[in-house]
C-alpha cells in the first residue's frame, strides 16, 4: 500500500511516476543500459559501515558549512539537474525557492527551462547559487552561459566533463510543455539537443581556456580518478565532484561513493574542495561521504521526486527529511559538529569485498 505522506526519500519516487508521463518518468529515473552503475551508486554505500562513538554530548548539533566562501545550513546541496518543468510547472523556480528556504544552495543546471535570471531573483542574494556550464560545440554558448551568471550573482561554475559524447534516446521523443523552453539553447528542439551539447574535441586545455575567460571559481564534475584529480590540480580549479553523471553516460564505472577516497588521496594538501553526488538518499549517506573526505553532497533525482509529487512544497520536504536524518545520525554517530565527522567514523565491510 503506498504512502500518502513521504516519510524518507524513498517514498517520493513511486508518487511522482504516479503524477509524471511515463516517458518523462523513464527519464528522470533511467540511467545508461543495462544500469549496473545505476544500482550500485545507491548499494555501494551499504559497502561502509559506521563505527559510532557513544557517551558525548550531542544535544547541540552544528550543521553549518562552507562551499567556496559560501555558508550553508547543512552540507547537502542541490545537483544540476535539466528541465525541472517537465516535473512541475514551476520548474527551477520552484527549486530555488524551496532551497532558499532551507538556507542551503543549488547548481543551475545548462539545461533549465527557467531563464537564469529569474532563478537568480527567486534565490537568496547571499546564498549559494553556482551554474552549471558545459564546454558545447559552439564556444559562444558558452561565453554566453558564462556572462549570464556572471552578471546574476552566480558565484561558482560547474564544469560537467563526462558527457562529452552522449546519447539520450528518450530526448527525441519528448517535448517540452507549451510554452517552455531549453533558456540556454531556444532555437534548439530536444530531438537534436545531443547534437549541440556534445563535443568529442575538449581536451584540459579547455579548461585553461575557461579560466582565461572567468574570474568565477571553476568546479569541475564527473572526475573518478585520482589520475584526473592530479590532472585538474593543475589547471587551477577551486574544486571537485566526485560524479558519474547519475548513471546516465557511461554504465560500469566506480560508484561515486567507491571513488570519493582515491581523489580524496589524490588532491590531500591542496586548496581544493571535494563533494560527491551519486546515490545519496539517507542521512546516513551523507555521514558516510563526509567521514571518506566530502566538504558536502549533492543530490538530484530526489529532488525532482519531490517536484513532481509536490513542486516547491515538495522539494523543501525532500531537504528537510535529509537534514534531519543526518541530524539524527550525527547524533547517534556521537558528533555534535562536522569536525567530529572523521575518516575513522568508517570502515569498509570485507564481506561485500569478497563478493566482488
Amino acid at each position: 500500500m503506498a504512502l500518502s505522506e513521504p516519510v524518507c526519500l524513498k517514498d517520493f519516487e513511486p508518487l511522482a511516476r504516479a503524477s509524471l508521463p511515463q516517458l518523462t518518468y523513464e527519464y528522470f529515473r533511467g540511467g545508461s543500459y543495462p544500469e549496473q552503475t545505476l544500482k550500485d551508486n545507491e548499494w555501494a554505500f551499504q559497502r561502509y559501515r559506521l563505527r559510532p562513538r557513544l557517551l558525548r554530548d550531542v544535544s547541540k548539533r552544528d550543521m553549518r558549512t562552507n562551499m567556496l566562501g559560501q555558508d550553508i545550513a547543512f552540507p547537502i546541496a542541490v545537483a544540476p539537474t535539466a528541465m525541472h518543468c517537465l516535473a512541475h510547472n514551476d520548474g527551477e523556480l520552484a527549486t530555488a525557492k524551496a532551497v532558499k528556504s532551507m538556507g542551503t544552495g543549488m547548481v543551475l543546471s545548462a539545461g533549465s527551462t527557467t531563464p537564469i535570471e529569474d532563478v537568480a531573483a527567486a534565490s537568496s542574494p547571499n546564498g549559494m547559487l553556482w551554474a552549471q556550464v558545459h564546454l558545447f560545440r559552439d564556444f559562444n554558448t558558452v561565453r554566453m552561459v558564462i556572462r549570464k551568471a556572471e552578471e546574476n550573482g552566480y558565484k561558482v561554475l560547474v564544469v560537467t566533463l563526462d558527457c562529452q559524447v552522449s546519447r539520450r534516446e528518450t530526448w527525441k521523443r519528448m517535448k517540452l510543455p507549451p510554452g517552455k523552453r531549453l533558456c540556454n539553447f531556444p532555437d534548439t528542439d530536444l530531438a537534436n539537443l545531443v547534437s549541440v551539447t556534445s563535443n568529442d574535441k575538449v581536451t584540459w586545455k579547455d579548461i585553461d581556456w575557461l579560466n582565461s575567460i572567468t574570474s568565477l571559481p571553476i568546479v569541475l564534475k564527473g572526475i573518478l580518478t585520482g589520475e584526473d584529480a592530479r590532472e585538474a590540480l593543475k589547471h587551477n580549479i577551486a574544486g571537485i565532484i566526485v560524479s558519474n553523471h547519475g548513471a546516465r553516460n557511461l554504465d560500469g564505472t566506480l560508484a561515486t561513493i567507491d571513488a570519493l577516497s582515491e581523489v580524496v588521496e589524490a588532491v590531500r594538501g591542496a586548496n581544493v574542495e571535494i563533494y560527491l553526488d551519486g546515490g545519496v538518499r539517507t542521512g546516513t549517506d551523507v555521514l558516510k561521504a563526509l567521514a571518506l573526505g566530502a566538504t558536502a553532497v549533492f543530490i538530484g533525482r530526489p529532488v525532482i521526486w519531490g517536484l513532481a509529487y509536490d513542486g516547491e512544497e515538495g522539494v523543501r520536504k525532500v531537504l528537510e527529511i535529509i537534514r534531519d536524518e543526518f541530524s539524527l545520525a550525527m547524533a547517534l554517530s556521537g558528533c555534535s559538529s562536522l569536525s567530529d565527522i572523521t575518516p575513522d567514523l568508517v570502515v569498509r565491510d570485507p564481506r561485500y569485498d569478497a563478493k566482488l
